[in-house]
């Protein structure tokens, strides 16, 4: 039997957290193990429990959910972390994806939805609500996605991952179709990032598409 996904859920109302918990917790696939009312005391919870998912609110007192989100990355945890907010602002969608997120998800969403987007994101998918899609349009056009205009030398090898990444598909998915390790494709991506000065898989996929 599959080990179930563990959850952490960082927000500062107790009652979403207990929603959320209630929700996640009716799929066999989650076990919720810990829940935090503030980031300081998630940063706390994810360095202790090591979970396999973090659920981050994004607009919390002290330190917030970018904060939050950032400092779990910097401690290189294995942790998928996912902002679940309320704020569909263009700004906050880019700069939580900036700061590593895999995920940008709304609280208004339905419970199936949820937890069938948390199991897409520990696949490896970057995960976001479908009412974002338009912000994401919009977000061709943004000004912090402009800095790699110029000509840049990718290899073709970096050029077929960035043509996987735009497809939306995960490193095991872009290992398997080129035929190349996890653990290559990984590093060519961290090249590429490196080379387009951008900071996320998805950034890299608008970028990509901005260019066609």
């Amino acid at each position: 039997m599959t080990k179930p996904t563990s959850v952490i859920i960082i927000d500062d109302h107790a009652l979403f957290r207990r929603g959320v918990s209630q929700m996640i917790s009716a799929d066999p696939a989650f076990v919720v193990i810990g829940e935090a009312a503030s980031g300081a005391e998630g940063l706390l919870l994810a360095e202790q429990l090591k979970p396999d998912l973090a659920l981050i609110d994004l607009n919390m007192k002290g330190m917030n959910g970018i904060e939050t989100l950032s400092r779990i990355k910097e401690a290189k945890l294995e942790s998928k972390c996912i902002v679940l907010t309320v704020s569909d602002a263009e700004d906050d969608l880019l700069e939580a994806l900036r700061a590593g997120a895999d995920g940008y998800l709304l609280k208004d969403m339905e419970p199936e939805d949820l937890c069938d987007n948390l199991k897409k994101a520990m696949t490896g998918a970057t995960v976001l609500h479908q009412s974002l899609t338009e912000i994401l349009k919009n977000a061709l056009l943004h000004p912090t996605l402009n800095k790699a205009e110029g000509d840049v030398s990718l290899t073709d090898r970096e050029r077929e991952i960035l043509e996987c990444l735009s497809n939306g598909l995960n490193n095991k998915t872009i290992a398997r179709s080129l035929g190349i390790s996890d653990t290559t494709v990984k590093v060519h991506i961290k090249h590429l990032l490196s080379k387009l000065k951008l900071t996320s898989r998805l950034e890299a996929a608008v970028w990509a598409h901005r260019r066609k």
